[in-house]
């Protein structure tokens, strides 16, 4: 009979400490969310692409492609931007505003993607005056207008 009376005990004291978890994890997901609504995001920076080079069939040289918040780049019509290059991917590589800066990410592209000719096998980010290369085509990134 005692042993039944502190295995209920116990078995109480197991589910009262389970539910002070649940509670503690709600309350510190409660937390983190009501911080990071307060926060305020970071304006994004108006970038632009520039042709700088182009393959037979690419854009002319001069070509100016503003940045959006996010750009895909590729030779299928549906991308942001189209380079109707034949070593260019239907969908080539991603441009993206995340975190406070310009973000370029391959896609898995057969030919790859290159940021100042230095393959890109991660997101990496971008800045003012790097050269990225997309098949035959090299963009250059500059401050918009």
């Amino acid at each position: 009979m005692a042993g039944e009376i502190l295995l209920l005990i116990l078995r109480i004291l197991l589910a009262l400490l389970l539910y002070a978890f649940l509670a503690a994890l709600l309350f510190l997901l409660w937390r983190d969310l009501r911080r990071s609504a307060g926060r305020e995001t970071v304006p994004r920076e108006e970038m632009r692409l520039v042709i700088v080079t182009a393959g037979e069939r690419g854009p002319d040289p001069g070509t100016i492609f503003p940045l959006q918040e996010v750009n895909s780049l590729g030779r299928a019509p549906s991308s942001t931007i189209c380079l109707p290059d034949p070593f260019v991917s239907a969908h080539h590589a991603l441009i993206t505003w995340r975190e406070g800066h310009w973000w370029l990410e391959d896609l898995g592209s057969k030919n790859g993607t290159t940021l100042n000719d230095e393959p890109v096998n991660r997101p990496t980010v971008v800045d003012v005056g790097d050269l990225i290369g997309i098949g035959q085509v090299v963009l250059r990134i500059e401050a918009g207008e």
